[in-house]
């Protein structure tokens, strides 16, 4: 995977994800409830190795670029995610097919994770628009989604088969990169004036 870079910060390490190096992660796919809000199997060896072959091929389609995620802190692999859809006639893409093993999850490992991303996405690629899909009924990655900025673009109905056979209704958020510029310099001042302050 020539040309892709590895996305890193003091606390976690985004590298291609390959056909060698995702045998790191056959261990947390197989927990239980991982994936259940997306319509991805992973759980057994076989099915996490044909999920990573569909992202390798889209890959070379060039409509995905799928990471492998390293926490630092705990010097362990975690998980996975992609820039996913992407489109750069539009210079739109999406972050998504993103799941970390549940000993990562609430940590801040995954808001490390989607702060790489969208700087990569903004900066060096040059998009203007990242979008998130998530199911209704996934409270916690909405509010995740939501404290990064993303503004609630619609919700698709009856819109994507899960395994269980549900059908879920998709959350469609979407973030500008004006508005992530404008997020990030706000943060800036308010650290500046933190600083200035003497605190």
């Amino acid at each position: 995977m020539n040309g892709i870079p590895t996305l890193e910060n003091d606390s976690v390490s985004l590298s291609p994800l390959t056909l060698t190096n995702y045998k790191n992660l056959i261990e947390i796919a197989s927990e239980e409830k991982l994936v259940q809000y997306s319509p991805s199997a992973i759980e057994t060896p076989e099915s996490l190795r044909k999920y990573v072959e569909i992202a390798l091929q889209q890959f070379e389609n060039g409509t995905s670029i799928p990471f492998i995620v390293f926490d630092k802190r705990k010097k362990a692999f975690a998980g996975s995610t992609r820039f996913m859809n992407i489109s750069r006639t539009n210079r739109v893409l999406h972050i998504g097919s993103t799941w970390i093993g549940k000993e990562f999850q609430g940590t801040g490992l995954n808001a490390q994770m989607k702060h790489l991303m969208l700087e990569y996405a903004f900066g060096p690629m040059g998009f203007e628009k990242v979008e998130f899909r998530v199911d209704e009924r996934n409270v916690k990655s909405r509010k995740a989604v939501e404290k990064l900025g993303c503004t609630l673009e619609g919700i698709l109905r009856k819109d994507v088969y899960l395994l269980d056979g549900f059908k879920r209704n998709t959350c469609c958020y979407g973030l500008l990169k004006e508005e992530w510029k404008a997020i990030n310099e706000k943060k800036f001042k308010d650290y500046s004036s933190f600083l200035d302050s003497g605190s």
